[in-house]
């Protein structure tokens, strides 16, 4: 488990902290999916030796509102914001905690990091790996970076050796003809964003702006490098069509 100084938004709300656990009132901790959530919502019922209610977006209003009644100083751990309809009349009985991204917080990836490999049984120092994955296009969450690292764990390999020089040409194609260039784009432009994502295929898609369905599909036509994955299916219609011609 991350420490809690070491937690996005610590900064802003962990002086507060103290205050907060001596109210009277119950509280609401929301945030991202994987941001943490449940772990400080946890903490803070420890601290005020209550109950805490996990995911409290999955049930209806009348359970929750039986739920506060009984626990009037309980915690409640959430991925929506205490606005949202279905749960705005047990949240706006409660002091509301709003745990920040990664992406809000930047500064805090490297510790979070560090704590991760600790738990992860992953031996220190590691600083060029910290800096490495650290690097990378941020997801969001702790548990993002958290299976970042596993996966570096895994494979062995850092982010800066898995680049692909042919992403980085700059010169003209050599083919002339309009559907081999696409195709040799759609391939560089996969490789690029799984490599950037190391090997993360839905933040892949995310990237390519395609659905995982569309992005299994080209790694069918162009295969994953980053898992040595070889092209199992033809190109488009329109290159097979180019190839019979020129044969």
């Amino acid at each position: 488990m991350i420490p809690l100084e070491r937690m996005p938004g610590f900064a802003r709300w962990g002086n507060s902290l103290d205050a907060l656990v001596g109210r009277s009132e119950p509280i609401w901790v929301f945030g991202a999916l994987g941001s943490g959530v449940s772990t400080l919502a946890r903490i803070l019922a420890d601290r005020r030796q209550v109950s805490c209610f996990d995911d409290a977006e999955r049930v209806d209003t009348p359970e929750l509102m039986s739920w506060l009644r009984e626990n009037p100083r309980g915690v409640f751990a959430s991925h929506l914001s205490p606005e949202a309809k279905q749960v705005c009349d047990a949240s706006s009985r409660c002091l509301v905690l709003r745990l920040e991204s990664l992406e809000e917080d930047p500064p805090v990836i490297g510790n979070c990091l560090t704590s991760l490999a600790e738990e992860e049984g992953i031996a220190s120092p590691l600083h060029h790996v910290i800096r490495a994955l650290g690097a990378l296009p941020c997801p969001g969450n702790l548990r993002g970076l958290r299976n970042r690292l596993v996966r570096w764990k895994l494979l062995g390999q850092l982010p800066e050796t898995l680049e692909d020089p042919s992403a980085t040409e700059t010169g003209e194609p050599e083919a002339e003809d309009l559907a081999t260039n696409l195709h040799e784009l759609e391939r560089l432009l996969l490789h690029r964003a799984l490599r950037r994502s190391f090997g993360n295929r839905v933040e892949a898609a995310r990237r390519l702006g395609v659905s995982r369905r569309q992005l299994y599909l080209l790694i069918g036509r162009h295969g994953d490098p980053l898992r040595g994955e070889i092209p199992t299916q033809p190109g488009p219609k329109r290159l097979l069509k180019r190839q019979v011609k020129t044969s």
